[in-house]
């Protein structure tokens, strides 16, 4: 149907934030145990949501932050440091990416007029 805004199921397949994997498999495909992932929830790092039967699920969005956990957490930090540490890159990724957007922005504005 043209123009609608309907989602189709296969349409979820390319969305990130999809809680498409139970914790089993979540845990599964990042190499670690599902302690792992209710400690990550414990921690607020990732908070799944639930099935209709009250069961976790994650999204590729989730997992991607749960396997840089891992890596971390595999060379010796302690999972509340890398749960920090993880929102420390996130935050900074952010204000990197507004100061270029603010400079951008300036420069737009600071250009000379055309003909001047």
């Amino acid at each position: 149907m043209p123009g609608s805004t309907r989602s189709t199921p296969a349409d979820r397949l390319d969305d990130d934030d999809y809680p498409a994997y139970t914790m089993g498999r979540a845990a599964e495909m990042i190499g670690a145990t599902p302690a792992f992932l209710r400690a990550l929830g414990e921690a607020k790092l990732i908070v799944p949501l639930r099935s209709d039967g009250g069961h976790r699920r994650y999204s590729r969005y989730q997992l991607r932050i749960a396997a840089r956990a891992r890596e971390l957490v595999d060379t010796g930090t302690p999972v509340d440091a890398a749960c920090r540490i993880i929102i420390l890159e996130d935050q900074l990724e952010e204000a990197q990416r507004l100061n270029a957007e603010l400079r951008r922005h300036a420069a737009e504005n600071t250009a000379p007029a055309e003909g001047t």
